[in-house]
């Protein structure tokens, strides 16, 4: 493996200038590369730390070109981009990972269900909706859940039905239906793979959604399941990475069913909420391990530190315009509080505005100081609603 590098060390284009790539620009630069953003916001959250930003759409030829022409590579932090460019640019010698092919079928939800099928890991049943029928989805059996086939992300495009009469509010798009899980635990592992086969697994963590925002809400690492459960989840995740021959950082969401089944719910070609915590409890963090993966770089070690859990902090009800952060001071003095504000301009219900990462020696410490963590600390606006 080549050992002596140039400084930068690579010339990395990011697709994307949300919280996800403004941590990964911060690792960048701690191996010594450089970042060059592509978002349609200037002075996004990842752009104000990268110094470098390209101001155009995320699906725009002509801006992406412009992107692989300034950088040895390209990544992205979000799957909603068009891919038939970056598939061109690849074809003409362009370096993209996760590859661009395998983004198109992700980003396409039931292509990606019908991948990890064909792959032979288990999933909930589904079937292919083109367009919604009230008699189809009868005969396909309640509960169910309803989700748009491109587009959805942070609870949008997703319907969970209890019955006939629930199908008056379904998505008039292009969707499919899968079987409602009942679900024990949600969990999740970030696996990273680099391109010579090479993984890393994360250890499992458990997710607790917001009920009504369908957010996550909060995350404990690791998760509270058996270590036998545990490992077979971690071992799942790698299959699914390596079926889909995927190079970089993914998060694989699970559930655990109540009768003890684990079931893939959904892959993200990217670094992933559920991983946040690794920067404080983690020896590697995600962000570094998504870098080393697409540059080739030997993999690092992903043991756990310490017990850790993760909070979102999400813009409060009511409140819109430039950010307020009410109990910072409160938090902060909460020790093994760890704050990422995410540097957004503008906040507004439900958006994500920063985390906090809550680190302690046992793990019921670290929720409970979580917990006052969620009490204490909002991210408010100068106007309300």
């Amino acid at each position: 493996m080549k050992d002596t590098f140039p400084c930068p060390v690579a010339r990395i284009g990011l697709i994307g200038g949300g919280q996800l790539g403004r941590m990964t620009v911060k690792a960048a630069r701690r191996l010594g590369c450089t970042c060059v953003v592509l978002d349609p916001l200037q002075g996004s959250p990842a752009g104000q730390v990268a110094g470098h930003q390209i101001v155009g759409d995320y699906s725009d030829p002509a801006m992406l070109r412009e992107l692989a022409k300034s950088c040895d590579l390209i990544t992205f932090e979000l799957e909603n981009i068009e891919t038939e460019t970056l598939i061109r640019l690849e074809a003409e010698g362009h370096r993209i990972y996760p590859r661009p092919e395998l983004l198109a079928n992700i980003q396409d939800k039931y292509r990606q269900k019908r991948l990890l099928r064909e792959a032979g890991i288990p999933t909930s049943d589904f079937m292919d909706m083109p367009k919604p029928d009230a008699d189809v989805f009868d005969s396909f059996g309640y509960p169910l859940v309803q989700k748009a086939r491109r587009g959805g992300y942070d609870g949008r495009g997703v319907i969970v039905m209890s019955d006939a009469r629930a199908f008056a509010g379904h998505l008039s798009v292009p969707s499919y239906v899968e079987r409602f899980v009942e679900a024990e635990k949600e969990l999740a592992v970030i696996v990273a793979r680099n391109a010579g086969g090479e993984c890393r697994v994360y250890p499992t963590v458990e997710m607790r959604f917001h009920p009504q925002q369908n957010l996550l809400d909060f995350l404990v690492a690791p998760a509270g399941v058996p270590p036998e459960v545990a490992r077979h989840a971690e071992d799942l995740a790698v299959r699914t990475v390596e079926a889909m021959d995927g190079v970089g950082v993914f998060g694989i969401e699970m559930f655990l069913s109540s009768d003890g089944q684990l079931l893939v719910n959904e892959v993200a070609p990217r670094t992933h909420n559920s991983g946040h915590h690794t920067i404080e409890a983690c020896v590697t963090d995600q962000f570094e391990q998504h870098l080393r993966a697409i540059l080739g770089l030997p993999l690092g070690e992903t043991r756990q530190l310490s017990p850790a859990t993760m909070v979102n902090l999400l813009g409060e009800p009511g409140y819109q315009g430039r950010p307020l952060i009410s109990g910072l001071a409160a938090v902060l003095a909460i020790p093994g509080v760890c704050l990422h504000i995410y540097g957004k301009a503008v906040t507004k219900p439900g958006r994500k505005m920063g985390h906090v990462t809550v680190i302690d020696e046992t793990l019921e410490g670290a929720c409970e100081k979580a917990s006052v963590v969620k009490k204490s600390i909002k991210i408010l606006g100068d106007e309300k609603l």
